[in-house]
């Protein structure tokens, strides 16, 4: 399979930004989403970056995204709050929730924002990482339309529900943690299709519900784990809706309207998510904080890995490493993309 081509980051910014506003998404919430879908595209992570940004397109043009919402944060208590997406972009909305926890966590410790009336946000990362930029630990889940069955179950249930979780380290980047609680997301099935490319064994089922590593036959996906251990997948999953939908008053999984280009204004998703903001200022204090994280990573690193060539790694060392190489070198972008883009 040949690789595929790279652009540089500043090229794919302005024709994303683009093509979200020409599909009537204003400017700001164009380059909230573009932002998104770049942190994505730059760790590696393609399956959220910025091939989404033609579905996005499609579903302003539809009606299945308000393209003019009024998001509304209220407060509730001191460390708490709820904020009302209107059907739009999920990810200005998320951006703004985030902020609003961070600013909350700064006089209480710690605190968290619910989201309803939402939609799909991309990378559940991108939003615990904005808290860790601004010195706080970031935590954040989000449900979505059913594409994962139970374990032992035969039809799809629980949405791929990410939990994400990034924390700050001095001079350098956040520890992060950016993972779906399903085997794989399924969008990483619909980057496989566009790149004609097999699924790995064990990840999704077709529509009788056998295993499959046929990209265009998977109907949905397993729950972490597997059919082994996917008792715990999916229980995490249930863990994102309830933090996600049930306390937000956001759609459970299995009613969802599923995500597609076929919406319209009058069958609005009602995604939920859910922000915690940490300040390692009210708990052991922002020196204390840096010396203990600096310390156990560098005891992480150092642990004997059974590989010498091959050391052992801290979640999101990957990432990083890979953003640098793609900072370098350019992002690359499937066929689609391309041409959704206009860079072909």
């Amino acid at each position: 399979m040949s690789e595929p081509d790279r652009f540089p980051e500043p090229l794919l910014r302005d024709r994303t930004e683009a093509l979200l506003t020409q599909a009537g998404a204003r400017p700001d919430d164009a380059r909230d989403t573009t932002r998104a879908l770049l942190y994505a595209s730059r760790i590696g992570v393609d399956s959220h970056g910025v091939r989404l940004a033609p579905g996005y397109a499609e579903l302003l043009r539809s009606g299945g995204f308000n393209a003019s919402p009024n998001y509304a944060l209220r407060h509730t208590a001191p460390a708490a709050a709820m904020l009302d997406a209107d059907n739009g972009l999920g990810h200005p909305a998320s951006f703004k929730a985030m902020n609003a926890a961070v600013d909350l966590a700064r006089e209480t410790g710690i605190a968290a924002v619910g989201v309803h009336h939402s939609s799909h946000f991309g990378a559940a990362g991108a939003y615990a990482v904005a808290a860790a930029e601004q010195g706080m630990i970031g935590l954040v889940s989000t449900n979505s339309d059913a594409a994962v069955c139970l374990f032992g179950g035969a039809v799809p249930f629980h949405g791929t529900n990410p939990i994400a979780m990034a924390a700050p380290v001095p001079d350098t980047n956040p520890w992060l943690l950016d993972m779906a609680t399903s085997s794989i997301p399924f969008n990483r099935v619909k980057l496989y299709r566009s790149l004609n490319q097999a699924l790995p064994a064990g990840v999704a089922v077709d529509a009788n519900g056998h295993p499959t590593q046929d990209q265009h036959a998977a109907a949905f996906l397993q729950p972490l784990g597997g059919k082994d251990y996917g008792f715990k997948g999916a229980a995490l999953a249930g863990v994102v809706t309830i933090l996600s939908a049930v306390i937000t008053g956001a759609t459970p999984d299995p009613e969802m309207v599923p995500t597609d280009a076929t919406r319209n204004a009058n069958t609005p998703q009602n995604v939920g998510h859910f922000f915690i903001a940490i300040n390692p200022d009210h708990f052991v204090g922002r020196t204390a904080y840096e010396t203990a994280i600096t310390h156990y990573l560098a005891l992480l690193r150092n642990s004997p890995a059974t590989d010498p060539a091959h050391p052992v790694m801290a979640p999101g060392d990957r990432e990083w490493k890979e953003a640098a190489e793609r900072m370098k070198h350019g992002i690359p972008v499937d066929p689609d993309t391309m041409q959704a883009l206009g860079l072909k």
